[in-house]
C-alpha cells in the first residue's frame, strides 16, 4: 500500500518536473518587455515577445520637421537598434549612409537610412512632446505614448529575460 501511494504520488511530481524542463527552452526563444510610466511606475503594458520579432518606434523631429522610424530587434532579453530612417519629406528614397554616422546624422538632419546596426538595450526611456507624437508598435499593437503619459511625460521600456511563470 505505502509503495503504492509514493508511486502515484511520484508520477505527478515527475510529468511536472518534464513540463517544466520542456518549458525551459521556451524561455530562451522569448524576451520579456515592460512599458511603464517612467514618473508614476503605472504598467502600461507587459507581455513575452518573440526573440526576432520587430519593434518599431516612429517620431517626429520637431527640430528637423522629419518622420523618423527606429527598428529594434527582441534578442535575448534585450533590444537592438537595427536600422534609423529620417524620411525624405518630398517622398523620395533616403540616402543609406553607413552606421558610424549616426550620432552625427541625429544631430544635424536631413534625410538619411542607416541599416546594419546592432545597438543592444535593456532600458529606453522615451520622452514625449506634442510635435514628436511618438508612436510605439509591438507586434500587433500599436501604443501611442502621449496618450499614455502626456505631453512632458516620459515612459520606460524594459527588455529582459522572461521569469518561467510569465509565460505560464
Amino acid at each position: 500500500m505505502r509503495l503504492t501511494f509514493r508511486i502515484l504520488a511520484a508520477i505527478p511530481i515527475i510529468l511536472l518536473v518534464l513540463w517544466l524542463s520542456s518549458r525551459g527552452s521556451v524561455l530562451g526563444k522569448y524576451t520579456w518587455l515592460e512599458l511603464t510610466d517612467a514618473e508614476t511606475g503605472r504598467k502600461i503594458t507587459a507581455q513575452a515577445v518573440k526573440d526576432g520579432e520587430e519593434l518599431v518606434l516612429t517620431w517626429r523631429n520637431s527640430l528637423f520637421d522629419l518622420k523618423v522610424i527606429e527598428v529594434f530587434v527582441v534578442r535575448e532579453g534585450r533590444l537592438d537598434l537595427t536600422e534609423v530612417t529620417f524620411e525624405d519629406p518630398r517622398g523620395e528614397t533616403p540616402p543609406a549612409v553607413s552606421p558610424e554616422h549616426l550620432g552625427d546624422l541625429y544631430h544635424t538632419g536631413g534625410p538619411f537610412r542607416v541599416t546594419g546596426l546592432s545597438r543592444p538595450f535593456t532600458r529606453i526611456i522615451f520622452r514625449v512632446g506634442e510635435i514628436g507624437d511618438p508612436k510605439l508598435r509591438v507586434e500587433k499593437q500599436s501604443i501611442r505614448l502621449m496618450d499614455q503619459v502626456g505631453f512632458g511625460g516620459a515612459v520606460l521600456l524594459v527588455a529582459k529575460r522572461p521569469a518561467l511563470f510569465s509565460l505560464l
